[in-house]
């Protein structure tokens, strides 16, 4: 890289938060220990030998991915919530949060053998249900105090680049909205565009205008979501 694009990338308000949560979590850590005390070792490493080289198949490399999720969401270090993960796939993030006592549901399509017996080894409950553009989620009888998506795949047509725009959004945040809890969170990461963007201007601005910090790929409802 570039002298001066090294300059400048340390010029941007992203470095330094990105550097913030680093030191965030070498200060507040997670072991890995009591995390995995309660899981099947013979169940896994059968699951991970059967799987051999399926991208999800390296347990320890996505549980590590899952803690740096949770210590930058502090989840670690506060009380018990319901926390509901939008495409939980195996539920790495969920199964670290039970160590805390958070209660944890996710929501993801049937697809994937290994990620069901993931969820079965690991304990995370999971509604099966795929998400589309404008469709009301299913009714889960419950209000959470977090809800999270993380490497949202669900924003786009089935066979296409094709990406939502406002109009699928706000239907979904709205519907989101209604099964927060009072004083909720809302947590989204998205993928990259074709052209390394994450946003495109138009759905930035949306964004904002319901309430939304914008971190690259982040964006964070800390009040919900904006009327």
């Amino acid at each position: 890289m570039k002298l001066h694009r090294k300059l400048a990338k340390l010029t941007r308000p992203e470095t330094y938060w990105r550097g913030w949560r680093r030191a965030q979590r070498s200060v507040f850590r997670l072991p890995f220990g009591p995390v995995l005390v309660s899981i099947d070792q013979d169940r896994l490493v059968e699951i991970q030998k059967h799987y051999a080289g399926a991208k999800y198949a390296d347990v320890d490399q996505w549980l590590r991915v899952n803690r740096e999720r949770v210590q930058d969401l502090k989840l670690h270090r506060c009380p018990p919530l319901r926390v509901f993960d939008l495409g939980c796939g195996g539920g790495f993030f969920l199964f670290i949060l039970k160590r805390f006592n958070h209660s944890v549901l996710g929501l993801d399509v049937d697809e994937s053998p290994l990620f069901k017996e993931l969820l079965e080894v690991f304990g995370v409950p999971r509604t099966v249900f795929r998400i589309q553009p404008f469709e009301s989620l299913p009714n889960l009888h419950q209000q959470f105090d977090w809800i999270t998506a993380f490497s949202i795949g669900f924003d786009r047509y089935r066979g296409t680049n094709l990406r939502w725009g406002p109009g699928e959004w706000e239907f979904l945040l709205r519907d989101l909205q209604r099964r927060l809890a009072p004083g909720g969170k809302i947590y989204l990461t998205l993928n990259p565009l074709p052209n390394g963007d994450y946003l495109t201007p138009e759905l930035r601005q949306f964004f904002y205008s319901r309430g939304a910090d914008i971190e690259r790929e982040r964006i964070f409802f800390p009040n919900g979501v904006k009327k």
